[in-house]
């Protein structure tokens, strides 16, 4: 792929989806969009760019939106943040939010949905101290094609195998022909709705907690701020956002501050 037709495809994705892409990154975008081409009936990579310049197709740049930002996830990933939720952000909301048993959570940038059904596992086993409750868990992507794989809640062995402990997966999953699918009532806890993350997010309403983890590592610095300030925009001034361990909100955005002892788990600042 020669630097023209490279730079076009990255400036497309940037201002699509917030994907910064280097120029090192060639083998990145000959391994997703080779085969997306192929699924459209084209030769390669040269015809791609030719059909990306002649403009007017707007279901090739969705598709190759998408192609470049479907991400691996999978179940409870890094499992700390998760621990910190149920020892103490889940207690401190329960307390603070007494007067209304309202929750809410977001899990942004959520693929092909492990982390929002993560969490809804674990809060299905924290049913006792929500018994009257009504916690809603809304998780977004701007992908489609991801949010309808979520939605259905059909996993490999492979995935299922993935940072799912075993009696969870006894649990809340059950087999169909040699894939396993997560239970209904697990499902019903999770609401998929398709968002971009540089767009309008009021839409969304206001949420307690927020997972936007391992999302800002592909931003530049102001696509991280804009991020994180849409989000701060979300949350009350008690709310909780978590970060993936190699990201910070430090010299980006002064809405959030770190929560004493806590990798990448955020207050809002005053």
């Amino acid at each position: 792929m020669n630097a023209a037709d490279f730079d076009l495809l990255a400036s497309i994705l940037r201002q699509r989806s917030g994907l910064v892409l280097s120029r090192d990154k060639v083998y990145l975008l000959e391994s997703r969009l080779v085969p997306l081409a192929r699924r459209r009936g084209l030769a390669g990579l040269d015809e791609f760019v030719a059909k990306v310049r002649l403009g007017g197709d707007e279901s090739l740049l969705r598709d190759m939106t998408e192609a470049m930002t479907t991400n691996e996830s999978f179940f409870f990933r890094d499992i700390k943040p998760f621990e910190v939720f149920r020892r103490e952000t889940l207690p401190n909301l329960l307390e603070a939010r007494a007067h209304r048993r309202q929750i809410r959570i977001w899990s942004a940038a959520c693929s092909t949905g492990q982390e929002p059904y993560s969490l809804a596992m674990m809060l299905k086993e924290e049913a006792a101290k929500l018994a009257g409750w009504r916690v809603e868990i809304v998780a977004t992507d701007l992908s489609a094609e991801v949010l309808e794989k979520a939605k259905v809640g059909l996993y490999s062995q492979f995935e299922v195998q993935r940072g799912l402990p075993i009696q969870l997966m006894l649990k809340y999953f059950a087999q169909v022909n040699d894939l396993w699918q997560i239970d209904a009532g697990v499902r019903a806890m999770v609401s998929f709705r398709e968002a971009n993350l540089l767009d309008d997010l009021s839409t969304l309403g206001q949420f307690d907690v927020v997972f936007c983890r391992n999302v800002l590592i592909y931003f530049d610095q102001d696509t991280k701020r804009a991020v994180l300030e849409r989000i701060g925009r979300l949350m009350p001034p008690d709310g909780v956002l978590y970060l993936g361990g190699a990201e910070t909100v430090l010299g980006i955005c002064d809405n959030f501050k770190p929560l004493p002892g806590q990798r990448g788990v955020y207050g809002m600042a005053a």
